[in-house]
């Protein structure tokens, strides 16, 4: 199946780049990042924000008031189903304009081991970002990677996001 992502949702002045892969079938037919009710990125970030995300409107929200930006690694893939394991064919976003647009953008935050292999083998290796930024991969906050418990993986979100915004908001 042909996937396509989303378009960036992107604070005035982002400091943080939120990426996951590619978003899932659930996400897909809701047309929102991370729309799996089991997913743990929503609760992770209304957690350390302190915001509301009971809406798609405030999840927006969160990320434009937080100075985040949110995309995926790929703009489309090949792929049966929702596992990163089964993508083909990826094409990467075009990262070089939105550091262009966005020079307040510093550190990259990857959502799991598979953005972080298509950053680094279709972005990283291919577009020129800024030779300051910072990037880390972090656990996914997927459903699939249950080997990981929820606490633990919002544990090390909210130190990766302190050591960015040096305080929690």
């Amino acid at each position: 199946m042909q996937c396509a992502g989303f378009d960036p949702i992107v604070a005035a002045n982002p400091k943080v780049l939120i990426l996951g892969t590619m978003p899932s079938v659930v996400s897909l037919q809701a047309e929102f990042y991370y729309a799996h009710p089991r997913n743990g990125f929503w609760p992770i970030m209304a957690d350390y924000f302190q915001l509301p995300i009971d809406t798609l409107q405030q999840k927006r929200a969160l990320v434009e008031q937080s100075d985040l930006a949110l995309w995926d690694v790929l703009q489309a893939c090949e792929r049966s189903g929702s596992l990163d394991a089964a993508i083909r064919q990826p094409v990467a976003n075009a990262f070089s304009d939105l550091f262009e647009q966005y020079p307040s953008l510093n550190t990259v935050l990857l959502n799991g081991k598979a953005a972080e292999k298509h950053f680094k083998q279709a972005v990283l290796a291919k577009q020129r970002l800024p030779d300051s930024l910072r990037v880390q991969a972090l656990p996914s906050t997927s459903p699939a990677n249950a080997r990981m418990p929820f606490e633990t993986k919002k544990q090390i979100w909210h130190q990766a996001l302190n050591e960015v915004f040096k305080t929690k908001p």
